[in-house]
């Protein structure tokens, strides 16, 4: 399976959906999918590193969290994420994201997106062995 991103139709947001060879693959991709509602993340320049650290009980939860937490740093710091690195074990996801401030001038973003639903919430096994991981998220 090859790793892709795509949005799917949700009534009032915007939902995201990654796909992997791995969970973490796919997490990677739904995080891209996430940075695509404001801005198609080819043509971002990532050039600052940063580390991402999360926990959740389950795969799903885990989703959420950690799509929370790419928010969250979009948000603080004011970039977009053009790349990441993820590594899920036991629970706990450890990432490293590339990332480029936001320019108004240059990537326009239409929309604020507010954080990860539970709706629609799904990481699973696909029949070809690949990996699903998606969400709607707010904006």
């Amino acid at each position: 399976m090859s790793a892709r991103w795509e949005h799917f139709e949700h009534s009032a947001d915007v939902g995201v959906r990654g796909y992997g060879a791995t969970p973490a693959e796919a997490f990677e991709q739904a995080a891209l999918a996430l940075t695509a509602v404001l801005v198609d993340p080819a043509t971002l320049v990532p050039r600052e590193r940063i580390v991402l650290h999360c926990t959740a009980p389950d795969r799903e939860l885990l989703l959420a969290t950690w799509l929370d937490a790419v928010i969250y740093e979009m948000a603080v710091r004011r970039v977009l994420f053009g790349r990441f690195e993820v590594n899920i074990d036991d629970g706990e996801l450890d990432a490293t994201g590339w990332a480029e401030p936001v320019d108004r001038e240059r990537h326009h973003p239409a929309v604020e997106v507010k954080g990860a639903t539970l709706t629609a919430l799904e990481v699973r096994e696909q029949p070809d062995g690949g990996w699903l991981a998606q969400c709607v998220v707010d904006v």
